[in-house]
C-alpha cells in the first residue's frame, strides 16, 4: 500500500512531522514503521508538547539515586543502604470508556515501574477524579473505577494505602484515574532499562500477547467523545495473579546476576521497551517477532509491536547465562522466550519469519530524542476576569451556621470516603500503621529498616483552575504539610499532570503556569521532581477539565515512633490553631457548593508563610509537645475540628471566633497554612512559648471534651451524629 500523509493522519500523526519521519528515515516508511512512530511520538510517549517546561523544573537533590527520568520511576536514599522507588501514572481515557479494567490495569502498569527496577513494591496510592456523584454515569464509573483499583491490588498483594476522590461537573465524561507506586530496595541492587553488550540476548517474559491495548497510547493522546467506545480493544485486560508471579520472578531473576537490562512493557508496548532500551544503551536489537508468544493467531508485525497486553517484560541477558534465566521464569510457570539479540548500530530491526518488516532508529523515536518538542501559543482564559471581579461583598453571611456545616459534612468532597477505601485491602503486608491511629498522610514501614515513610496523594484542582500558579503551589503545599503534620520529613515529589487539549492556547496557558508554580514550591520544601506523568487531552465536547497537576509525595520518619496522628487524644487537652485566620471564602466548598459560586479567586496562600509554619509543626512534634496534628483543607476549621475528633469519638468545646472575621470565613474557608493541634494542660505554657519564639500567629480554640460539640454558647450535638451524617453520605448516593 502507498503510505501518504492521509495514510499518517489515520494514525494520529500531523503532516508535518510524517516529512520530519521521511527526513529522518531518509525514505518513506512503510506502515508498520509508521505505526510504530504513532505510538512513540503520540503525546502520551513523546511529551512532545510538554517536555520543555518538564524540563525546567528542579530535577536534582542531595538524596536523588537516578536523574529524573532516567529510569521507569523516581529512586532516593533513605539511608540504612535503602532506597526508595515511586511514580504515578494517569490511566484517564481507559478507564473513562471501561472502567474496571482502565483502573485495574492502571493499578498493575504502576507496580510493574516499580519492580522493573528492582524494588517490591510496598504500598499503593491513588488519585480520582468523578463528575456529580448524583448522577447514574458518575456512580457506574466510580463504581467500575474502585472495584478495579480493588480487584487488582487486593489480588497482587500491594496495600492501598491512602488516595484522594473529588467530584466536580467537568469530569463527567472524562474521569481521571491516577495511580501511585512506592517501592523499597538495597542500594547499589538497582536494575536499569538499558540494553548493552552486541550478542546479549533479548528475552520476553510474562503473558502472551493479544490485540488487547493496541493504539493505547495514541487513543490517550485523543479527546474523548461519543465515538470513543468504538475504540473499546484500546483498554487492555490486566491479570493480578500473573502479575504477581512476574514480580516474583523477576526480583528472583536479578538476584542472579544474569540480567543486563530490564524494562516492563507499558504504552506502546514492544516498540516502546525495546526503543528506549536500545537508546538508553546505545545500541540497537534485532528482533524475530514470530517468537513473541501470542493468544491469538495471526497477528500482524505492527500489532505485535503496538500490542499493550498486560504483564509483560522485556530483559536482555548476559549470553553464556540464559538457563539461568529459564529455569527462573520456568520454576514461576511464565512463557520466557528468546525474541532476538542486541545489536551496535542503533537500529531496531524487526523481522516476522525471516522477513524484515521494519528498520528504525531506536533514538530517533524515544522521549528527548528525535521525538519533535514543540512549544504552544498561550492565552489566558476569558473565565479569569470573572474570577477577578468576584466580591466576596455581595455574599450574605448565613445566619445559621450549624445547618450549613451539617449540608458541608455531605458534601462528596469533603465526607468520609469510606465507601471507597473499605474496597481496598489497607493492610497487606502488615507494613501501614493506619492501626495505631490516622494521619494526615499514609505512614508505612520501610521494611527491611527501622524506618517509615509519609505517603500521599494531593490537588485541589479548583485553586488550580482559579489560578494555575498559585493554585500548583498549594497542592506542593498541602503534600509537603500532610507529610509534615504526619511527622515526617518531605523527600521528593512525582507528579501526574492532567490538563485538557494542548493546542488550546487557554489550557497551555493553564499547563504552563502551573508548572511554574509547582517548580517554585518544589525548589522552597527541598522536594525534587523525580518523575511522572503528563495526560493531556483530558476533554470533551463540553470542554476540558480542570487543570489537575496530581502531586505524588514521599517524605521520611527516622522512626515509626516519630509518627503524629490527627485524632484528639483525651478530655481536657487543649486545642489550638497554627497559623492565621483569613479572611477568606475563596474558592472553599462552602462557597462553591453551597452558595453556588463557580468563579472566585484562589484561597489565600503565600509560600513563605506556609513553609515557616511547616518548620514551627515539624519542631513542636519532634519535641513531643503535641499531642495531635490535622491541617485545615476542604471545608475549612469546622470540619477539621470534626475530623479531629470521630476516631476516638470525642467531642469538642471551642470559643466564639475571633473578631473582624466573617463567620462562614472563620468556620468554612480554605484560606492555607493552618493547623490544628491538640496540646495537654501541662505543656500549654511550653508551646505557646515556643509559637511566640517562632513568631507564628495561633489561637487558642478551646477544649477536648467527652461527646458534646459546641461552638461558643451554641450546642451543636452530640460527635456521633456529626459522624454517622459524614460517614455515610456517599454511600447513600452510591446506594440509590
Amino acid at each position: 500500500m502507498e503510505i501518504t500523509a492521509h495514510t499518517a493522519a489515520q494514525l494520529r500523526i500531523t503532516a508535518e512531522e510524517f516529512e520530519l519521519i521521511k527526513s529522518k528515515l531518509g525514505r518513506t516508511p512503510n506502515f508498520t514503521e509508521l505505526c510504530a512512530f504513532s505510538g512513540m511520538w503520540s503525546e502520551h510517549c513523546s511529551y512532545k508538547n510538554s517536555i520543555k517546561l518538564l524540563k525546567t523544573l528542579p530535577r536534582e537533590g542531595k538524596k536523588m539515586l537516578v536523574k529524573a527520568g532516567e529510569e521507569n520511576a523516581g529512586l532516593m536514599d533513605i539511608g540504612d543502604g535503602y532506597g526508595v522507588v515511586f511514580k504515578i501514572e494517569s490511566h484517564n481515557h481507559p478507564s473513562a470508556i471501561e472502567p474496571f479494567q482502565g483502573a485495574a490495569t492502571g493499578v498493575g502498569g504502576i507496580n510493574r515501574d516499580i519492580f522493573t527496577m528492582g524494588a517490591r513494591p510496598i504500598a499503593s496510592l491513588n488519585s480520582l477524579r468523578f463528575g456529580n456523584l448524583k448522577d447514574a454515569k458518575t456512580q457506574h464509573l466510580l463504581a467500575g473505577v474502585v472495584k478495579g483499583i480493588g480487584h487488582y491490588g487486593n489480588c497482587f498483594g500491594v496495600p492501598t494505602v491512602g488516595g484522594e476522590i473529588y467530584f466536580e461537573d467537568c469530569y463527567h465524561t472524562n474521569p481521571l484515574v491516577n495511580a501511585m507506586s512506592v517501592g523499597i530496595l538495597k542500594n547499589g541492587e538497582t536494575v536499569s532499562a538499558t540494553a548493552e553488550g552486541k550478542g546479549n540476548p533479548v528475552f520476553f517474559v510474562g503473558s502472551a500477547t493479544g490485540k488487547d491495548g493496541i493504539g493505547g497510547a495514541s487513543f490517550a493522546s485523543a479527546e474523548i467523545t461519543e465515538d470513543s467506545a468504538a475504540d473499546l480493544p484500546a483498554v487492555q485486560v490486566g491479570d493480578p495473579f500473573q502479575e504477581k508471579k512476574l514480580l516474583e520472578a523477576c526480583l528472583e531473576v536479578i538476584q542472579t546476576g544474569a540480567v543486563v537490562g530490564m524494562q516492563d512493557m507499558g504504552a506502546a508496548g514492544i516498540i516502546c521497551s525495546t526503543a528506549e532500551m536500545s537508546a538508553k544503551g546505545k545500541a540497537g536489537m534485532r528482533i524475530d517477532l514470530e517468537k513473541v508468544p501470542t493468544r491469538q493467531q495471526n497477528m500482524k508485525a505492527w500489532e505485535l509491536l503496538l500490542s499493550e497486553s498486560q504483564e509483560r517484560m522485556l530483559l536482555v541477558v548476559k549470553k553464556g547465562e540464559e538457563a539461568a534465566v529459564l529455569s527462573i521464569f520456568e520454576k514461576w510457570d511464565l512463557p520466557c522466550s528468546e525474541i532476538g539479540e542486541v545489536t551496535d548500530d542503533g537500529m531496531l530491526q524487526f523481522f516476522m519469519h525471516g522477513q524484515l518488516e521494519a528498520v528504525l532508529p531506536a533514538d530517533e523515536l524515544v522521549l528527548g530524542g528525535g521525538a519533535p518538542q514543540y512549544t504552544r501559543e498561550i492565552k489566558e482564559p476569558a473565565y479569569i476576569q470573572k474570577i477577578q471581579s468576584f466580591n466576596a461583598a455581595t455574599v450574605a453571611v448565613p445566619t445559621d451556621l450549624k445547618a450549613i456545616a451539617q449540608q458541608l459534612i455531605t458534601i462528596p468532597n469533603i465526607a468520609s470516603k469510606r465507601w471507597v477505601y473499605e474496597q481496598y485491602d489497607s493492610m497487606v503486608g502488615a507494613g501501614n500503621t493506619s492501626t495505631n491511629g490516622v494521619s494526615d498522610a499514609a505512614v508505612v514501614i520501610a521494611k527491611p529498616t527501622n524506618k517509615a515513610l509519609a505517603l500521599t496523594t494531593d490537588c485541589n484542582s479548583r485553586y488550580v483552575f482559579a489560578d494555575p500558579y498559585k493554585g500548583a503551589m498549594i497542592a506542593v503545599a498541602e503534600a509537603a504539610r500532610n507529610i509534615v503534620c504526619s511527622g515526617g520529613s518531605p523527600l521528593g515529589v512525582t507528579n501526574c499532570l492532567n490538563f485538557g487539549n494542548p493546542y488550546d492556547p487557554e489550557v497551555y496557558w493553564q499547563f504552563s503556569n502551573a508548572i511554574k508554580g509547582m517548580g517554585a514550591a518544589c525548589v522552597k520544601f527541598d522536594t525534587p521532581v523525580t518523575g511522572g506523568n503528563v495526560s493531556f487531552y483530558n476533554q470533551s465536547p463540553e470542554g476540558p477539565v480542570y487543570p489537575t497537576p496530581t502531586i505524588g509525595m514521599v517524605g521520611l520518619l527516622d522512626s515509626v515512633a516519630d509518627k503524629m496522628t490527627m485524632n484528639f487524644k483525651q478530655t481536657g487537652d487543649v486545642i489550638y490553631l497554627i497559623g492565621e485566620s483569613r479572611n477568606c471564602i475563596n474558592s472553599s466548598e462552602y462557597l462553591h457548593k453551597i452558595v453556588g459560586e463557580a468563579f472566585s479567586p484562589c484561597p489565600h496562600f503565600e509560600l513563605e508563610e506556609e513553609f515557616h509554619l511547616q518548620q514551627t509543626i515539624a519542631t513542636l512534634i519532634k519535641q513531643s509537645l503535641i499531642q495531635s496534628a490535622h491541617d485545615v483543607s476542604e471545608g475549612g476549621l469546622f470540619v477539621t475540628l470534626l475530623e479531629s475528633s470521630f476516631q476516638n469519638n470525642v467531642g469538642f468545646t471551642v470559643v466564639q471566633q475571633k473578631e473582624g472575621i466573617r463567620a462562614d470565613a472563620y468556620w468554612f474557608g480554605e484560606a492555607q497554612s493552618r493547623v490544628v493541634v491538640s496540646v495537654t494542660v501541662a505543656q500549654q505554657a511550653t508551646v505557646e512559648n515556643a509559637l511566640q519564639h517562632a513568631g507564628v500567629a495561633f489561637e487558642k480554640l478551646g477544649t477536648v471534651v467527652d461527646q458534646a460539640v459546641k461552638i461558643g454558647n451554641e450546642d451543636w450535638g452530640n460527635i456521633s451524629d456529626w459522624k454517622t451524617q459524614y460517614n455515610n453520605a456517599i454511600g447513600a448516593l452510591m446506594s440509590k
